[in-house]
């Protein structure tokens, strides 16, 4: 079976230069290997040496979060500082490959960032970060939720969902959809 082929975005920290070789489109910083530009990762080894880390361009170009850019994504891990997510989709465009982001507690909210629970704003998803992300318009926050049940959840106002099996509410920022 092929190996998973993995994506990269420029300034992503690839391996250490323990780990392989630097070639195209890579570049050396502090004992690591980063990517100069969004492509395919590829590590080639011949002889028993270490392998050629190099970043080739996809001949499709792929679409690329920018700053301002509304995006959608799902959240896999979060802790009381901040949530880690996959960006899905930039606009209303799908991506490709998801690509990894983090919401800070403080870029949650514009105002009251002091009194920001994380864990009563965003919710965790079911399944190392690049971007960082921001929900701290009125407009932005979260669209899909499931209970603990695993019902989808319905907004109830901007800053509760329900579960309509349990009723019970939960906190979280809404989105205007």
């Amino acid at each position: 079976m092929a190996p998973p082929v993995r994506y990269c975005i420029p300034s992503e920290r690839l391996c250490n230069l323990e780990e392989g070789s630097p070639r195209s489109s890579t570049y050396t910083q502090h004992g690591y290997i980063f990517s100069s530009l969004a492509g395919c990762l590829t590590k080639t080894s011949e002889n028993g040496v270490l392998p050629v880390v190099s970043v080739m361009r996809e001949t499709e170009s792929q679409l690329l979060p920018d700053v301002g850019a509304v995006i959608t994504c799902k959240v896999f891990s979060i802790n009381s500082h901040f949530a880690k997510v996959h960006i899905l989709y930039v606009g209303s465009t799908p991506l490709k490959n998801a690509f990894r982001g983090t919401i800070r507690k403080e870029d949650i909210r514009a105002t009251e960032k002091d009194k920001v629970e994380i864990y009563k704003i965003i919710s965790l998803g079911d399944t190392q970060s690049n971007y960082l992300l921001s929900t701290a318009e009125n407009e932005l926050g979260l669209v899909v939720a499931h209970s603990e049940s695993g019902v989808q959840m319905v907004p109830i106002s901007w800053c509760e969902m329900q579960c309509p099996k349990t009723h019970t509410k939960e906190f979280r920022k809404v989105a205007r959809v």
